[in-house]
């Protein structure tokens, strides 16, 4: 990701510019990130929840330390501009410690292109962070065959994207993998789907195979891109699309963006 960034450290109960020349075996244990635009952020409340849930799985119990860490990274977001922060639980000479990136946005897209993963790498599938390098460098495979991301299967069902949730119709019916299979609860989808209830958008789950998603409009969907239509699926299905559809729901989407303070 083509980005500038500032890497913050948590220590004494402040966040204070990390020394460049440090250099400290890390291990990503959480991250969550979300875009910033023009001082605005789109479900921060459950980023922050989903955060919280990931560094207490995977040991971290300071609550008071973390929602002190939480409060001043967003207290630097900048009020103009777009942004994607990450905040980040790693481990550094076996020890727990809490990081904030400030980052500027990689320029947004509207559609995708995708592949299918030919593995599945990860070891925590269900938290947000631990994978990401695994997930990287199937993206990297996915972009040498034309596409931009990469599907991942659980046992030959699509399950998830390698930085999106998947999402697609059926007729007037939204449909999501069923939540027992392998993937993050994704904030965005979380989002897309209360959409869907304020509308009255019947909502399925669907554990289905690639060839069964022939003809269907499929979504990719995001914090930093929101809602992308898939335009091609590399060696998979055939795709339908309905533009005026995914147009007014990306209006929708970003519309419930909200000003930090």
């Amino acid at each position: 990701m083509d980005t500038s960034a500032t890497l913050y450290d948590w220590a004494g109960g402040a966040l204070a510019v990390r020394d460049s020349c440090e250099v400290v075996e890390i291990e990503l244990l959480a991250a969550d990130s979300f875009l910033v635009a023009e001082g605005r952020v789109l479900a921060l409340g459950l980023h922050r929840e989903r955060f919280a849930e990931t560094v207490r799985e995977q040991g971290f119990r300071e609550g008071a330390q973390l929602a002190a860490f939480w409060d001043a990274g967003v207290a630097l977001l900048p009020g103009d501009g777009r942004w994607f922060p990450r905040f980040e639980l790693v481990r550094a000479r076996d020890a727990l410690r809490l990081r904030f990136r400030l980052r500027t946005a990689p320029p947004l897209g509207s559609d995708l292109v995708v592949a299918t993963a030919a593995s599945d790498p990860r070891r925590v599938p269900h938290l947000k962070g631990p994978d990401i390098d695994r997930l990287n460098v199937l993206r990297q495979r996915a972009q040498q065959v034309g596409a931009q991301e990469a599907v991942l299967l659980d046992d030959g069902r699509v399950s998830d994207g390698t930085t999106t949730a998947l999402l697609w119709w059926r007729g007037d019916t939204l449909c999501a993998p069923p939540f027992e299979l392998a993937r993050v609860d994704s904030v965005a989808a979380r989002t897309v789907r209360g959409i869907a209830a304020a509308l009255g958008v019947p909502v399925e789950e669907e554990a289905v195979r690639p060839s069964e998603l022939d003809g269907v409009a499929l979504w990719a969907v995001n914090a930093l891109h929101g809602i992308r239509d898939v335009t091609v699926w590399v060696d998979g299905p055939a795709l339908g699309h309905d533009p005026a559809r995914t147009a007014a729901w990306r209006s929708r989407f970003g519309a419930l963006a909200r000003p930090i303070r």
